[in-house]
C-alpha cells in the first residue's frame, strides 16, 4: 500500500496568530520547532522524534472567518502519545482543560483539549504500554 502514515499537517493562520499556536504547540504538546525550508510567509514546522508533523503557516492577512464546527470537514487530530499520568500532571499545571476517554474493552486511553484556534487534538495513549500498566 503506497500510504503507510500521516507525514504532518498544516494550520493556516495570521502573522498575529502564530506566536500563540506556537506557543501551544511547544508549551503544552512539548513539540520542538526546528528546521523550515525559505518558505515565502512567516511560520514553524514543529517536530516530534525527529519528524516534522504539525506545520504552522502564517500566509493569512486576516483570520479565517469561525465555521461550525470550528475545525470544518476534520473532527480532531491524534498524537501517539506517552506518558499519561504526567501529561495530565503537566496539563493541570498550564490550566489547559482536556477531557478522558478510555475505550472500554480496549489498551486504549485518550485526553482531548483545543489549541488555541479551537482544533480538537487527541493524545492516544497506550496503557499496556504506560508506567504500571493503568489508567
Amino acid at each position: 500500500m503506497p500510504v503507510t502514515a500521516l507525514h504532518h499537517y498544516t494550520i493556516r493562520c495570521t502573522p498575529q496568530e502564530l506566536p500563540q499556536l506556537l506557543d501551544f504547540y511547544t508549551r503544552v504538546l512539548r513539540l520542538q520547532a526546528g528546521a523550515r525550508p525559505e518558505i515565502p510567509a512567516p511560520g514553524a514546522w514543529l517536530y516530534a522524534e525527529g519528524q516534522p508533523i504539525v506545520h504552522l503557516y502564517a500566509h493569512l492577512s486576516t483570520p479565517d472567518a469561525a465555521v461550525q464546527p470550528v475545525t470544518g470537514h476534520v473532527d480532531h487530530i491524534s498524537f501517539r502519545s506517552h506518558g499519561l499520568k504526567e501529561m495530565r500532571e503537566h496539563l493541570d499545571a498550564l490550566g489547559v482543560p482536556f477531557t478522558e476517554a478510555p475505550i472500554p474493552g480496549w489498551k486504549i486511553h485518550q485526553l482531548f483539549l483545543h489549541d488555541p484556534r479551537g482544533l480538537k487534538i487527541e493524545m492516544t495513549f497506550w496503557i499496556d504500554q504506560e508506567e504500571g500498566g493503568a489508567a
